[in-house]
């Protein structure tokens, strides 16, 4: 039976890592969620990082806005993809070093950002081309939230936190 294979693969004690054969050593199988995860973590990295290198050539002050806010997002972000993983079937060792793998992509998205001051007009593109992905990111993962059923009240509390975000990006937009 194909599931008993399956599941003979995995050895409880060691966190998800196959049982090894004679002479090798264990190995990790992670689920295609982990990996789908990990390829997105990754490109949502890219994009901030995208972010972070294009609001410093617009300005150092917009810069470290964007770079703390960005950090203050990914904290709760990379806890959250931890736990996938962990779910996925890796150990807390190798779901630690998939996490710090997926970060090169801010670091590559960053230099991106940075090497774009050598394009004409690159904040005309860069900015809106990562503004995009984030609008993509939040149509994707929290607009379906938003939209199961719910009480009136959490509806109403999610439309006046919308509303609240808003507002703040306005704000702060009349200061700059």
């Amino acid at each position: 039976d194909d599931d008993d294979d399956a599941a003979d693969l995995y050895d409880d004690d060691s966190g998800g890592s196959a049982a090894p054969s004679a002479g090798t050593a264990p190995v990790h199988i992670m689920k295609v969620a982990g990996w789908l995860n990990l390829a997105a973590d990754f490109t949502h990295n890219f994009t901030d990082g995208l972010a972070i290198g294009a609001t410093f050539l617009a300005g150092e002050r917009i810069g470290l806005i964007t770079t703390l806010a960005i950090l203050l997002h990914e904290v709760p972000h990379e806890i959250g993809d931890f736990a996938i993983l962990l779910q996925c079937g890796l150990t807390k060792k190798k779901a630690m070093l998939a996490q710090v793998s997926t970060a090169v992509g801010a670091m590559l998205g960053t230099v991106v950002g940075l090497l774009a001051d050598n394009v004409a007009e690159s904040t005309g593109w860069v900015l809106p081309v990562t503004a995009g992905g984030f609008i993509y990111i939040a149509c994707v993962t929290v607009l379906p939230e938003l939209l199961e059923h719910k009480s009136a009240r959490q509806s109403v509390v999610e439309i006046l936190m919308l509303l609240l975000g808003v507002l703040l990006m306005i704000g702060i937009s009349l200061i700059e």
